[in-house]
């Protein structure tokens, strides 16, 4: 019973992320081309409360289709493990209470970064594919993250959210937030690469993602690699991308 309702929660994982990626990869591609399919709605210029909703959404689904993948293990832990404290139709549900949890935390950052976003495109600092124009905030963004690589509040938030054994203080909806909140703190910074990069950059987008995987799930050695070696990775792929646009 306890294996199947872990099938259980596994399935909904893999079905809202294939959900999320079924729609980011399309319109990504479509950006990259003549913006006349899924991304067609972007090229509006009057941001109503319709475009604006569409905006929110996209930002929503990218930040769970990117950040799920990584909490995967945690969610499975959720689910109880001792026969004896659970019944059929809760354990799931515990499991899928701790999902509700973790993408509860993204969603609001995602309504923040809809802002972020709002402002630099209103302030004209965006380009049509969502990356910033300037290059000395594009410095500053790289220096910042590659900065806060090093910080303790940073390795604090890393080895809170690889805590994957459940309790029942770490289990359920709460469970789920106070995961979610410890992840937000290890990778915050990871996202907001996303505007130096590119919003909508298909390869970004898929690199920042199995970067925030490895470094959840590797061993504390190949961590301290991944953190070291984000800065010089992230600030090579910005200047190689800087070059290829001129």
């Amino acid at each position: 019973m306890i294996q199947s309702n872990r099938c259980l929660v596994l399935g909904a994982i893999l079905g809202i992320v294939i959900a999320c990626w079924a729609w980011i990869v399309p319109m990504a591609l479509d950006m990259q081309g003549n913006m006349s399919g899924s991304s067609a709605w972007m090229m509006t210029n009057n941001w109503d409360s319709v475009h604006r909703l569409l905006l929110c959404s996209m930002w929503i689904v990218m930040m769970i289709g990117m950040m799920l993948p990584s909490a995967a293990i945690a969610v499975l832990g959720s689910v109880p493990s001792k026969t004896a404290e659970i019944g059929r139709n809760y354990a799931h549900r515990t499991g899928l209470a701790f999902m509700a949890g973790y993408i509860a935390v993204w969603s609001a950052f995602s309504v923040l970064a809809f802002f972020i976003q709002r402002y630099l495109d209103s302030a004209k600092i965006l380009t049509p594919m969502m990356e910033i124009r300037s290059d000395p905030l594009n410095m500053i963004l790289l220096a910042v993250t590659g900065v806060y690589q090093f910080t303790p509040l940073k390795r604090a938030c890393l080895r809170s959210c690889q805590c994957l054994t459940a309790n029942s203080s770490h289990s359920g909806f709460r469970g789920g937030l106070r995961n979610g909140i410890n992840c937000l703190g290890c990778c915050w910074a990871l996202m907001l690469l996303l505007f130096v990069g590119g919003v909508m950059n298909l390869w970004w987008i898929v690199g920042l993602t199995i970067f925030v995987f490895f470094e959840k799930m590797a061993s504390p050695g190949w961590q301290r690699i991944c953190i070291i070696a984000l800065p010089a990775v992230g600030s090579g792929a910005w200047i190689i991308s800087m070059r290829v646009r001129r």
